[in-house]
């Protein structure tokens, strides 16, 4: 298997944070044939070398094939695009800088290349999220755990190179690290081809987190609308993704925008009655995240707070996006 293995590029997109040399020395531990080419896109808007000086060190002999370029804080989907037009290899694996691949990943990714039926165009590897086993989980340790079982995910992704060459790669209007993938995979099957798990194993750790890292989320709801304009209302059912609280978030912020109107207006009863619905809606919202988790005066205090900001942030992300792309087309089209 080794003699005979498909040549393949790996390609990290990074804003240089405090996990990539974990990531990288992974990368250089794991059994099996080594990439041919390593591509490092430094994200930053503005990069300092420094910075990259001891991670790049913990690849060893792979430093040897390791290019490091540079995409102006545009995004991962632009910084993946970066460093796929640099690569030659047949087939380009994309790792998240804050992932672990596993002892065995490049003889097992090796395997799943091999396997891959020729219709295949991408393979994903299986993500792990390791949690505590002496509490239950956050709310942000929940999301991050919903890696393991979403799909398309960039965390580990394989796909062939003249697929991607083909389709004009990511689309570049997803700045963030949010439905950029979701959007390629879809079109990658409406194209006509496949995707598929593999058999290979990355470990995501959950990484920390400020207080207020929920409501900095709440940016992914422009991307849901972009989303809704390329690929119609049902694409979270084609992407097999999760909708979200998008609608219930409509509601309660209309019954809190409502409650506020008719009090200035002077109606009381039904500033009233709007601002139950409100205080409902929310107390809902709260208790569905305080409960599942470890219930500390720190993490309750951080769901109250933000289970109170987060509708109307939510919606504002959402109709701003569906206005700033009201008039999106396909990625392939605008990239021309």
């Amino acid at each position: 298997m080794t003699g005979t293995a498909t040549a393949y590029a790996v390609v990290i997109p990074t804003l240089v944070r405090d996990t990539l040399a974990g990531c990288l020395a992974a990368l250089a531990a794991a059994d099996g044939t080594a990439p041919a080419e390593i591509v490092l896109v430094d994200d930053r808007p503005e990069p300092d070398d420094t910075a990259l000086e001891h991670p790049l060190s913990v690849l060893g002999e792979l430093r040897a094939r390791t290019t490091v370029l540079r995409s102006g804080g545009l995004g991962p989907a632009a910084a993946r695009n970066r460093g796929l037009r640099a690569v030659t290899a047949p087939w380009v694996v994309f790792l998240d800088d804050d992932v672990q691949v596993g002892p065995h990943w490049s003889e097992q990714l090796s395997q799943d290349i091999a396997e891959a039926a020729p219709d295949t165009a991408a393979v994903q590897g299986v993500i792990t999220v390791p949690l505590p086993g002496e509490r239950r989980p956050t709310d942000w340790e929940r999301g991050t755990a919903g890696l393991a079982t979403a799909h398309w995910i960039t965390a580990d992704m394989a796909f062939r190179t003249e697929v991607l060459g083909y389709l004009g790669g990511f689309d570049e209007r997803f700045r963030r690290a949010f439905r950029e993938d979701a959007d390629l995979a879809l079109r990658v099957l409406d194209a006509g081809w496949g995707v598929r798990r593999g058999r290979r194993t990355t470990r995501h750790p959950v990484r920390a987190a400020g207080r207020w890292v929920s409501l900095r989320a709440q940016r992914g709801n422009a991307d849901d609308a972009l989303m809704v304009r390329l690929h119609g209302p049902d694409w979270w059912t084609r992407a097999a993704a999760p909708r979200g609280r998008i609608r219930r978030h409509l509601a309660i912020t209309a019954a809190g925008a409502t409650a506020c109107a008719l009090a200035v207006a002077g109606r009381r009863a039904g500033a009233a009655a709007a601002g139950l619905v409100w205080a409902a809606g929310t107390a809902e919202f709260a208790w569905a995240r305080i409960a599942p988790g470890p219930r500390t005066r720190h993490e309750v205090e951080t769901m109250l707070a933000t289970s109170v900001l987060i509708p109307p942030a939510a919606t504002w992300h959402w109709l701003t996006g569906l206005w700033r792309h009201r008039a999106a087309g396909p990625w392939l089209q605008e990239a021309r």
